[in-house]
């Protein structure tokens, strides 16, 4: 599904360079579950970014089934961003001043859905990340799990192929947690996703098929110890 030859992310300050990291070369099957674990400043999040068409690299490429993204209009990456790819953040980054329910339809209402339909789904899969009763409730009075499974629910409205997730447990306690690592597992297996999570979490990365560590500008597997 994903291909990326000599990814390379430079950022620039004046004079000044400082490589991301440099010529990573890597494959995503369809289907797969990888966890990428490393150190905070470690370039998880850019790389994400760079997967997500939301940055450009300074060198190097990456491929969605065979088609640069580089080459893409920009109406072709924001059909890529909206259509083919769900999103979740550390931060929820939902709107305070709507119900659970209208932040998940938003994403399949901004492609052109229909109201009915979006709302229907929206329901459902809500039902599925186990937060129905938080439905008709604005997203500021719910906890931080809540607020991540709604997260969750909102990534799958317009049915992508692959969800990306960005320490999507890094902000909640030891239960809240537990409870989204189970869901992301869930949702990965029951929709037919293609996932890859940035995380710091073990037991996440625990559930992933495949782990990989990025750390001093490599990407290298990575086997994730077991905690006794």
């Amino acid at each position: 599904m994903l291909c990326a030859e000599n990814l390379t992310k430079i950022y620039r300050s004046g004079e000044e360079e400082v490589a991301v990291f440099e010529d990573l070369n890597f494959e995503i099957r369809q289907g797969e579950f990888i966890a990428i674990v490393g150190e905070s400043g470690a370039g998880k999040t850019t790389l994400l970014h760079l997967l997500a068409a939301l940055d450009t690299p300074t060198r190097g490429e990456v491929y969605f089934f065979r088609e640069r993204i580089s080459g893409f209009s920009a109406s072709e990456r924001a059909a890529y961003r909206n259509g083919k790819i769900g999103f979740v953040w550390q931060m929820h980054y939902l709107l305070a001043e709507f119900s659970a329910l209208e932040n998940v339809m938003m994403p399949s209402l901004i492609a052109g859905g229909d109201f009915h339909s979006a709302r229907s789904r929206a329901a459902e899969l809500l039902a599925e990340a186990g937060v129905a009763h938080a439905a008709d409730r604005q997203v500021g009075e719910l906890s931080g799990g809540e607020q991540q499974r709604v997260a969750l629910a909102r990534a799958l409205i317009n049915q992508p192929l692959l969800l990306l997730a960005d320490e999507p447990t890094g902000n909640l306690d030891a239960r809240s947690a537990e409870r989204v690592s189970a869901l992301v597992e869930k949702f990965h297996r029951e929709h037919g996703l293609t996932s890859v999570l940035a995380t710091h979490n073990l037991e996440l990365a625990r559930r992933a098929n495949r782990a990989l560590r990025l750390a001093n500008g490599r990407l290298t597997d990575a086997a994730i110890p077991e905690v006794h």
